[in-house]
C-alpha cells in the first residue's frame, strides 16, 4: 500500500467515519503527512509497529522546528489516533497508541477554541450520540454555549414555554439577574431539530433540555459529551463546554464588539470581569505575531 493510500484511508476515517471537522481533518492529515515523511515509512503495518522511541524522534524534531507546547500537544494527540487506526486496520488485537505523555500546559488565562473547533464539537457530540434525538439535544445546547454565550446552567434551565425561540432569549443568570440574548439562525435551527425528535414532554414547565430517562440533561452529562468530543478531535483538556462560553466572547471582541455590550451578552455583574476577555485577545494576537513575525522564527 502506497503513502497516499494510507493517508487517503485516514483522511476517509476522519471525515466520514468520526465527521471531524475540516479544520481537525486537515491538522490530522498533516501530522500523519509529516510522520511518514519525517521516518520514510508507509503502509499500516510499518505504521502499527512503530516504536515508542521512533515517534519521540520525530516529535523531538518537530520542537526543534519551534512547535509551542500546545501545538505539540495537539500534534502528539493527532499522532496517537493515526497509530491506533492503523493499528486497527492491520489487524493487531490491541489498537491503543503509544503510551507519551504531551508537554504540560500552564494554567492561566481562559483558552478559547477556534470557530472550526467549536462547530467541530457541537458536531462531534451529535455524532457521536446513541440516539439521534439525543445527539441532535446534544448538539442544541453546545451551540447556545458558543453561539449565544450562556452558561450551561442557563442552557439547562430553559423550559417548554421558552418555545418557540425567537431571534432574542431572555435568560436567566447568576444573582438571578435577567438578560436578553440574541439567537442566530444556527442556534435557532438546532433546537428545532431536537424539538421534533425529543419523545418527551417540551411544554410549559418541563424542562426543554430532557435526559434520556425523561428527568432534567445535567451538567455532568454535558461535560461528559464534550470530553468524548474533545477526544475524538484531539482537542486540549480546556475545550470544555465553558470555553464555549469564553470563545463565544473572545471572537466577538475580536471582531470588534466594545466592552460594554460584550458585558450585557455575558451577563456580568462588572466590567472588570469581561476585562480579562482583553488580555485573552491579546494573547491570541501575540501568538499570531510570534508565529508570523520573522524575527521571531529565526
Amino acid at each position: 500500500m502506497s503513502r497516499q493510500d494510507v493517508l487517503g484511508a485516514w483522511h476517509d476515517h476522519l471525515t466520514l467515519g468520526l465527521r471531524r471537522s475540516p479544520h481537525t481533518v486537515r491538522a490530522y492529515h498533516k501530522a500523519a503527512e509529516r510522520l511518514l515523511t519525517s521516518l520514510e515509512i508507509t503502509g499500516f503495518e510499518q505504521i502499527a509497529s512503530l516504536s515508542t522511541a521512533k515517534l519521540r524522534t520525530h516529535l523531538a524534531a518537530r520542537r526543534v522546528d519551534g512547535l509551542s507546547n500546545v501545538s505539540a500537544a495537539r500534534e502528539l494527540s493527532a499522532l496517537k489516533a493515526f497509530i491506533g487506526f492503523a493499528r486497527a486496520q492491520a489487524g493487531y488485537e490491541v489498537t491503543e497508541s503509544p503510551r507519551i505523555r504531551g508537554p504540560r500546559l500552564k494554567k492561566g488565562l481562559p483558552r478559547p477554541v477556534t470557530p472550526d473547533d467549536a462547530i467541530g464539537l457541537t458536531e462531534t457530540v451529535e455524532a457521536l450520540a446513541a440516539e439521534s434525538w439525543v445527539g441532535a439535544r446534544d448538539r442544541a445546547v453546545l451551540l447556545m454555549l458558543y453561539g449565544a454565550g450562556m452558561r450551561i446552567s442557563e442552557a439547562l434551565s430553559l423550559k417548554g414555554s421558552d418555545l418557540p425561540l425567537g431571534e432574542t432569549l431572555t435568560v436567566t443568570g447568576k444573582g438571578n439577574k435577567q438578560r436578553m440574548v440574541p439567537l442566530v439562525p444556527l442556534i435557532r435551527e438546532a433546537v428545532d431539530a431536537y424539538v421534533r425528535q425529543c419523545p418527551w414532554s417540551l411544554s410549559g414547565e418541563d424542562p426543554l433540555f430532557r435526559g434520556i430517562k425523561g428527568g432534567p440533561l445535567s451538567q455532568g452529562m454535558v461535560q461528559k459529551v464534550t470530553a468524548q468530543a474533545r477526544r475524538a478531535l484531539g482537542l486540549p483538556d480546556t475545550a470544555t463546554p465553558h470555553a464555549l462560553r469564553h470563545s463565544f466572547a473572545t471572537h466577538l471582541l475580536g471582531a470588534g464588539t466594545d466592552l460594554r455590550s460584550l458585558q450585557e451578552l455575558l451577563g456580568h455583574a462588572s466590567l472588570g470581569s469581561t476585562q480579562i476577555y482583553t488580555k485573552v485577545d491579546a494573547a491570541s494576537l501575540l501568538d499570531t505575531y510570534r508565529s508570523a513575525h520573522p524575527r521571531e522564527t529565526d
